[in-house]
């Protein structure tokens, strides 16, 4: 472990990436750089998350004063909250350059910068230096679906960035509110996540901009009625493009969400977390509903993503420890088994040039293994007792019920919804006949099935025995609730699955 290794993860793949980009590199050497180099960001991870003391506060911290006047700094560090947002960036895009081979240099030198951006901005313990890795993640998505995309590519681009950059728009004016007010209330300037907690928000003006973060964030979860984007941007763009949106971006909202807002407009959150917690079930609801009816495999799991970041998205909305620790664990479950089938489906565009499920049928026969990874991830998507995805699910519902009952009914009965369609579209895929599409379709190499092999362990584990990634979570989801504040005063920081963390209000 050496002192800088947030900075490394962040910019040894941006670098890399800029450099593929300005050199005539072959694209064979620009994926197996970019294999190289994500492989490299793997290991720093594994340390990472080894070396990781789960004290509940700021670790592997990095600060150095960048703009001193405004109080603006390079500021980095790890705790409960963000740690696993970081290893799902680590630990997914390794797959990519693994299973997709023939991409352009432009796509691999891209897929680099994203993932360096998309560290920076889950490491960032700084708003302003947040707000820039945010703008940055951005960029290589443009230019990725723009490029490579499908043939509706253009216009699904323009949309997405048009929703992006309105979002981006109001967080800044927000973070620009929080600088003032906190110059105002203690005389000096800063951005500091930390010292933004201590700000005293009230009134009009709070709602305003608890209201601008709200949105920005909403947008890329994607949260209802904020999703019109998703559809399009993630049928339209390359299958890995689609992958980081769902797997890593998507989750970065949630994380914006409760790193920013839950403790900065915590009374603001407590007055309106019962119409944002009302939100995320409809999503829930809306978007499964719609993918009932998708006959593209790619758009049906672009709605399934959608509505399972509902879930996630009430789990933080629910303003107590068992919810908030759900969605931590669900968003590092959610990423894994999506994100994995994603993937999938772009190994079956690939071997029968359709993604209509209609085209398809009796895979299972021609591929086995393929079919049995593909089962797994699909069950820990609509959580399935022993895999990842009952754990977060589970902990975000039992954490609904107690916010509100009828909420975590609601919540409870539309995750059936996910069920109906994914088991159908399983059966239809896998368990029908074979046709001329599929009857020479290919299992897993040896290579694909290494490289899913992994994450697939990492499904069952966690299914299994959550306990040593929950005491990663606990120290610092507790403290979120510890102390004398509106959100305290409605919910109970004692979390009964976890009483050795325990933690009475002041």
């Amino acid at each position: 472990m050496f002192e800088h290794i947030l900075s490394v993860m962040i910019f040894l793949p941006i670098l890399t990436g800029v450099i593929l980009l300005m050199t005539p590199a072959s694209q064979g050497i620009a994926r197996i750089t970019g294999l190289l180099v994500s492989l490299a960001i793997l290991i720093l991870g594994i340390d990472l998350y080894v070396h990781f003391a789960a004290t509940g506060y700021l670790e592997f911290v990095e600060k150095l004063a960048w703009v001193p006047s405004l109080g603006i700094s390079y500021h980095l560090g790890v705790d409960g909250i963000n740690l696993f947002v970081l290893m799902a960036a680590s630990l997914l895009l390794p797959m990519v350059y693994l299973v997709f081979t023939t991409r352009e240099k432009g796509f691999y030198a891209n897929l680099l910068i994203a993932q360096g951006a998309m560290i920076g901005a889950i490491c960032a313990a700084d708003m302003v230096l947040f707000y820039i890795f945010w703008e940055i993640m951005l960029l290589p998505i443009f230019f990725m679906m723009g490029l490579y995309g499908g043939p509706k590519r253009i216009p699904a681009t323009i949309k997405i960035t048009i929703y992006t950059i309105a979002g981006s728009l109001l967080m800044l004016a927000a973070i620009v509110y929080l600088g003032v007010s906190y110059h105002a209330q203690f005389n000096e300037w800063s951005f500091a996540i930390s010292d933004m907690a201590k700000l005293n928000l009230s009134g009009q003006t709070a709602i305003l901009f608890f209201f601008c973060f709200i949105i920005a964030f909403a947008i890329k979860i994607p949260l209802f009625p904020f999703h019109t984007w998703l559809p399009d941007a993630y049928t339209e763009a390359p299958t890995a493009a689609t992958f980081v949106l769902s797997a890593i971006m998507a989750k970065i909202g949630v994380y914006g969400v409760i790193r920013f807002v839950v403790p900065v407009f915590d009374e603001q959150l407590a007055r309106f977390a019962i119409l944002l917690a009302c939100s995320g079930v409809v999503g829930m609801m809306y978007c499964g509903i719609a993918a009932i009816a998708q006959k593209d495999l790619k758009r049906m799991l672009a709605f399934s993503s959608a509505s399972h970041m509902g879930i996630i998205a009430l789990g933080v909305f629910c303003m107590n420890m068992q919810a908030l620790t759900g969605s931590i664990y669900q968003i590092v479950a959610h990423a894994t088994s999506v994100g994995v089938l994603f993937l999938f489906v772009g190994l079956i565009e690939s071997r029968t040039n359709s993604r209509s499920i209609e085209d398809l049928g009796g895979i299972a026969a021609k591929a086995p293994v393929f079919a049995l990874f593909f089962a797994i991830a699909l069950l820990a998507s609509v959580g399935l007792p022993g895999t990842s995805g009952f754990i977060g699910e589970f902990l975000i519902i039992l954490g609904a019920i107690k916010f509100n009952v009828w909420v975590g009914v609601f919540a409870g009965t539309t995750l059936i919804i996910g069920v109906c369609y994914m088991l159908y579209m399983f059966q239809r895929v896998f368990f029908e006949k074979t046709n001329p599409n599929t009857s020479t379709f290919k299992d897993l190499t040896l290579v694909e099935g290494l490289t899913f092999l992994p994450v697939i362990l990492l499904i069952i584990i966690m299914g299994i025995y959550p306990h040593p990634f929950l005491s990663k979570i606990t120290p610092t989801t507790a403290l979120q609730f510890a102390g004398d504040t509106p959100v305290v005063a409605q919910t109970v920081a004692t979390n009964a699955l976890f009483p050795e963390l325990t933690i009475e209000k002041k």
